[in-house]
């Protein structure tokens, strides 16, 4: 049984290792699943113009991007065997070094959370209306580009 449930979430801040590991913890008692594979986006301390990014702060147009992590997801199951699926990205202030995005897949088989993963985490690159503002360590900022 698919786990189709919307679990595309915002978090305010960074997203920590307690939550990472205590989701995949709950997954252990879906016996069905046979590989996990995981997907987390860490802010850089990229030196841009000899100035480092010390954080990223993160705003979204939250109902525009709730919709395309909905489409992603309808296309992930659409196109891959998966259990479940659990997309959380950061809003708000993410220093260098911290998580701003947990994207977790689930399948019967390995090979299909690998090609899955990289689906999903490219097409929300893509599609999300999601803004990163780098924030500079003398606190100048620029809008962030995806790459």
């Amino acid at each position: 049984m698919k786990d189709k449930k919307p679990k595309s979430v915002f978090k305010e801040g960074p997203i920590t290792s307690d939550f990472i590991g205590n989701s995949i913890y709950k997954h252990q008692t879906k016996t069905s699943i046979g590989a996990h594979n995981i997907f987390l986006g860490q802010v850089r301390a990229d030196v841009i113009d000899n100035k480092t990014v010390a954080a990223i702060e993160y705003t979204a147009y939250e109902d525009m991007a709730n919709k395309k992590f909905h489409d992603i997801r309808e296309a992930a199951f659409d196109k891959f065997d998966l259990t479940c699926m659990h997309i959380y990205h950061s809003l708000g202030t993410v220093k260098a070094g911290e998580i701003c995005l947990f994207v977790f897949v689930s399948s019967p088989r390995r090979k299909v959370v690998f090609e899955a993963l990289e689906f999903i985490v490219e097409a929300i690159k893509a599609d999300v209306p999601v803004f990163g503002k780098e924030i500079f360590e003398d606190e100048t900022h620029q809008w962030k580009i995806n790459s």
